[in-house]
Order: C-alpha cells, then structure tokens, then sequence
C-alpha cells in the first residue's frame, strides 16, 4: 500500500509516540536501578538534600544520553520511512523495533548489572580494569561467581526480566494504527523530522557546553559517593572501552597529556629537584647512590618484600579482642616501623605490582605492561636488577599460577632468576596443591612456608618478592583454620554497605592472611632469621573500601600498610612514619636499608630522607601531602600544590622510562 506523504508522516509520529514512550519506560527503569544503587551503596549516611536532589538529575540526563544513542539510528530510520511511504515496509520497521529494543535493553540492563558487582569490589564505576577481569583465570572467575552469587537466582532473573521486555514491547509496538489529530503542512514534514533529529544529538550531548556530558561528568559535592551515584554501567563501560582501545593502540602518550611533550627535562627537573637541561643525560637526574655502610656488607642481609591481596590499613584500627582482624600480625605492627600514610600505586593487583616493581608510578588507564607489546621489554631500573647486582639470589614467587597475567615470563626479564607458583610451592613443600588451594592459589601459609624454606636452605643472600592469594573472592579459608572473634564494633557496621553475608565472609578471610603474614613474622623472629633478614609487607589496594564507607573518602581510601623490620644491627631507629608516600618509595627506601656502595634509578623517593619532599600517588588521581590528601589538580595549600605538580612529572617519567627508555629482549 503506497501512502501519501500526510498518511506517511502520521505514521512516523504515531510509531514516534510509541517510541518515546518506550524510552520513558526504561528511563524509569535504570532511575529504579540507580535507587537500588543508592540504598546499597551508600551506607545510608545523611546528605545534603540539594546535593543529592543534583546527582539525581545528573543521572537521568546520564541516562538519557543513553537513551539518546539508542534512539539515534530510529531517528533516522523514521525519516527514510517517510519518504518510503510504504505501510507494508512501516509494519516491518515495527516487528524489527521489538527485537531492536530488546537487544540493546539487554545490553544496557547487564552492564548496568556488571557495573553494581565492580563498584561493590572496587568502589567505583567499570574501569578499563575491567578487560583485566577478563584476562583472569576463567575457570577461577566462574567458581567465585558460584561461591558469591546464587546463579540459579540470576538466571532466572535475566530469563524473567528477557521475557517479560518482550512481551511489553509486542504490546506497545505491534498495534494497529490510530488516526492521529495531527494535521501539518507536507512543506513542515522534513522539517520536523529533521528537528527531531536534532533534538535526539542533542539529548546524546547532554549539554548545550564544548564537551558531552558524558565525557566529562561534573561534581555535585564534595562526598565521594554523591559524585559516583550519576554515573552509569553503560556510559562506565564505553569509556573503559575507549581508554582500552586506546592503551593498546600505541597512541597511549602520557608526556603529551602531562603537557611536558618536547621538555621532558621540565618534568625530570620537578621529580629530581635539579636543573636538568635538555641535552643532559635524564637517568642520571633520577639515579641515586647509596652510600657505603660497613654493617650491612657484614650481614648482607635477606631481604624478602610481601604483597598481601586487598590488604588495606583502614579496617585495621578496629582491631580489639573481640574484631580480631589482625591477629598475630598486630604485635609485629606496634613492634616495628609502620609508615601509615601510605597508599597503593593503583587500585588492581597487576597494576599496582608492575609499577612497584620497576620503581616508577603507576600510569593512568594502562593496561597491564605483562599483557602489552612491553612483555619482551627489560626495564634497567626494575627493582630485581639492583638486588642481583648487588650479588643476590633472586625469587618472585606467586601463590597462584605463573601464568596469571602472564606474570611468570614477564617477571623474568626484569631481574628475578627464579619464579615459583602454586605448583613450584605444593612440590617443595610435599604436599598436594589440590588440597592446599582455593580457587586463585594456594592458602596462604603455604606460600609463607616456601619463602621461609628458601631462606633457610640458602648459600647466599636472597631477594624474595612474594605475593600473596587469600583475601580475595570467593574468600575460603584452610577447613582446619580456626578463627579469632570477629564481631564488628558499632562503629564499623554502621560503615558498612552491601551483602552482609558476603562482607563477613571477606572479614574473615581478610582476618586469615593477616594471621598469616603475622604466622610468617613469627617464624622470622623466632629463628637465626631475625639477625639477617628484613621484611617489607605491603598490600596490592585497599579494595574493601568497597564495603565500607568512609566519611573521609579521599584521605582513608586508598591507605595500605609499608611495615619494616629490620635487625637491630641496622635498623634505622629515627624516622617519620607519617610521611605522604605510596608504592613508588617502597624500594628506594629499601634499597637504604639493606645495600650498600650502590646505584639505583627511581622515580620515588627514600622516606628515611627528612630533607626531600614527600607524596603519595595513586592512578586514580588521589594524591598525599604531608598537609593532606586531596584530588588531581585540586590543591589547596601550597604542600598540595607541590604534590601535584610533582605527580604530574612523575607520570611523564614514568611513561617516558616505559616508552621511550626500555631494553627490548625480541
């Protein structure tokens, strides 16, 4: 049936109608979602009801970008249908809307759905650490989904929620044609069109402003958590896509966003506190020497460094007889060096390992250097390199599988000589790695058994870097493992948010492998170890802080332990453990407590220096002065402000010894 342009465009405004309000249903749909958020996630905490009311509006014109991508090709599809003028080709369009609408509501509603699951481990919306989740061990990935999550209960939901859209849909689209009252001038049909056309790239915008909302999504507040609550799944995830795609495009460049692209002296200058010009050699600005100390050539000492998953300092001042988070662990804490303003490189394990162990920052929304056309680089600094110069034996040793990340081959090129996994420790150890394991490795004290095993054998001095399993989901602990009292003092519940059943099954796993590093203490101390070994434990992140709301979001969030001993013999007994400072100063201070007569390059700084500038930097923008912590290029003193000028030249740095700087193997 060939139509007249009148007829034509009645059609397109009546299919126009159905359409809108399809949207509006889901529009009401995802502010249902971001409500269930809000009740989940913000551990009920009063705001400012101008505040939220702000982030509530922020979020549906989120939305309705959203919404707004979604309707773009119906918009145009509506247009051509009007010059098709065919009722036959009209109801087709309607039969391909119900399926059309169905994919990308499924879409939307999973990663929406995905989004609540990353925000609830990691504390914020998807990030590109998300395409890391899915280069984890699968099978390990799917046994955690089974331990945390009644998967029988979302299939059914997802089977529910997919019949249901359905049918909604058929009932709204496939209907017969209603005259509408609607009688415009045929000179005035394109127009119209053309205008909602318009009106569609500018709900996409979401601001008549330079840049799409989406793209640069504004603060409501000061709370943390207000901010993150506009933001959704879809628009998280497009933006790790981006940030992704990007990272592994090669146009990764973060001198040039530093604005130090063509001055790379101006930011070596910042990091090293000298005036480097631009044809000096930029090592050596960075290269520090560590002076000749007859004690420590005397004992050459081990030195063993502990990674302890998810192992975050804020839970930790709870500690009491009855919330017994710490264990055997608390007294090696009040008995040793203990820096508590420290905080993690980033907040994912890979990524805050890597840049700890080639003594640079973390780089911002990078993706892992292991799984990168990096994998066959050798960094000169990296931290194994100086130890094996210095004449030690050295080990990275993994309660999980090597092949994790590809974290074996890559560890390998940068300085350690040995690599041992779960298999390496079950088979030292004589015991069977099935019955040691929980589904990312081996428990915990297994592994601490292996390190002090190599210690004990040993001929010559050894480096140990050793990182650690338990802590993490579905959270299992050893079935012969007895549990201290855990009982949350009021306090701490009231931070709390989430799954309670889950949040106490990570307490008492989080209980376990700080148990288990105290066991390992013990071990150290109780033994001839204690007069030549020093132990540095620290942590990956602080990533319970999903769980936990903290009123002082941005200088409690990301704080993890640098614990220190050392023999009494060289232990340096005078210094600041308050100091700002984060992964990248772990080794240079280290390196001053352990080696002697030897050169190193770092990008951090050694905290047993009073006479430097100290801070700390973590990738999502979070940086510690010694005058606070506040965000990326929002200083408010002017310790802050140093702080953040020298983060900004520490990432240029950093990428500059990645990218331009590496020793290629193939």
């Amino acid at each position: 049936m060939f139509l007249s342009l009148n007829e034509s465009f009645k059609l397109n405004i009546f299919l126009l109608k159905k359409i809108l309000f399809i949207q509006l249903f889901f529009l009401l749909f995802m502010s249902l979602l971001r409500a269930l958020f809000y009740f989940k996630f913000s551990g009920y905490d009063s705001y400012l009801s101008t505040e939220l009311l702000s982030a509530i509006m922020l979020g549906i014109r989120l939305d309705l970008v959203v919404l707004g991508y979604i309707q773009a090709p119906l918009s145009i599809i509506l247009l051509i249908l009007y010059f098709i003028r065919s009722y036959y080709v009209y109801n087709l369009v309607k039969r391909f809307l119900v399926y059309y609408f169905l994919l990308f509501y499924i879409i939307a509603a999973a990663l929406i759905a995905a989004d609540f699951g990353y925000f609830s481990f990691f504390n914020e919306h998807i990030t590109l650490m998300i395409y890391g989740i899915m280069d984890d061990d699968t099978a390990a990935l799917w046994r955690t989904m089974q331990d945390n999550y009644n998967i029988y209960l979302i299939f059914l939901i997802t089977i529910s929620y997919i019949y249901i859209l359905k049918m909604i849909l058929k009932k709204l689209l496939i209907k017969n044609f209603k005259e509408t009252k609607a009688n415009i001038k045929s000179s005035l049909h394109v127009v119209i069109l053309l205008l909602i056309t318009g009106l569609n790239i500018l709900v996409i915008r979401g601001t008549f402003g330079m840049q799409p909302l989406s793209k640069t999504i504004p603060d409501v507040s000061t709370n943390k958590f207000l901010n993150e609550l506009p933001n959704n799944g879809v628009l998280a995830f497009i933006k790790a896509t981006k940030l992704y795609k990007k990272s592994k495009s090669g146009n990764y460049n973060l001198i040039k966003s530093t604005h130090f692209d063509g001055k790379m002296n101006e930011a070596f200058s910042i990091l090293s506190a000298k005036n480097i010009k631009k044809d000096d050699n930029f090592i050596n600005s960075i290269t520090y020497h560590v002076p000749k100390n007859k004690k420590i050539e005397t004992i050459k000492p081990n030195v063993v460094v502990v990674m302890v998953e998810s192992g975050g300092l804020p839970i930790m001042k709870y500690q009491s007889k009855k919330f017994n988070i710490m264990g055997r662990l608390e007294k090696h804490f009040k008995e040793d060096t203990l820096f508590t303003n420290f905080i993690s490189a980033s907040n994912g394990t890979i990524v805050s390992l890597e840049p700890l162990l080639l003594n640079i920052t973390a780089r911002p929304n990078s993706t892992s250097l292991g799984q990168s056309k990096y994998q066959y680089t050798s960094f000169t600094q990296a931290a194994a390199k100086v130890y094996e110069k210095a004449g030690y034996e050295t080990h990275f040793v993994y309660g999980g599988d090597l092949k994790w990340r590809n974290v074996g081959k890559f560890m390998s090129l940068q300085g350690f000589k040995y690599q041992a996994g779960k298999i390496d420790i079950a088979d030292a150890l004589h015991v069977d790695v099935e019955k040691v394991s929980h589904d990312w490795g081996v428990f915990d004290q297994y592994a601490y058994d292996y390190v002090i095993k190599l210690l004990k054998e040993s001929k010559k001095p050894q480096f140990i870097f050793l990182l650690t399993t338990n802590n993490h989901p579905p959270f299992k602990t050893p079935k012969e493992y007895k549990h201290a009292s855990l009982i949350a003092p009021q306090d701490l519940e009231e931070k709390m948010v989430g799954d309670r059943e889950l949040t106490q099954k990570r307490l008492l796993d989080y209980q376990y492998a700080l148990d288990m590093a105290g066991r390992f203490m013990d071990g150290i101390k109780e033994s001839y170890l204690k007069n030549n070994t020093v132990v540095a434990i620290t942590a990956d992140n602080n990533t319970i802080e999903g769980r936990i709301r903290y009123k002082d979001e941005i200088t409690t969030s990301k704080k993890i332990p640098f614990y220190l001993y050392a023999p009494k013999s060289i232990k340096t007994l005078h210094v600041d453990t308050t100091l700002a400072s984060s992964h990248k100063d772990l080794f240079p201070t280290l390196y001053n407590q352990t080696l002697s007569n030897i050169n190193y390059t770092a990008v951090g700084k050694n905290l047993f220096d009073k006479n430097l500038t100290h801070c700390g930097f973590n990738d999502a923008g979070i940086i510690m002065s010694n005058d606070g912590a506040f965000k990326h290029n929002k200083p408010t003193n002017k310790s802050q402000e140093e702080c953040d000028k020298e983060y900004n030249a520490a990432l240029a740095v950093s990428d500059w010894l990645v990218r331009i700087n590496p020793k290629k193997i193939r």
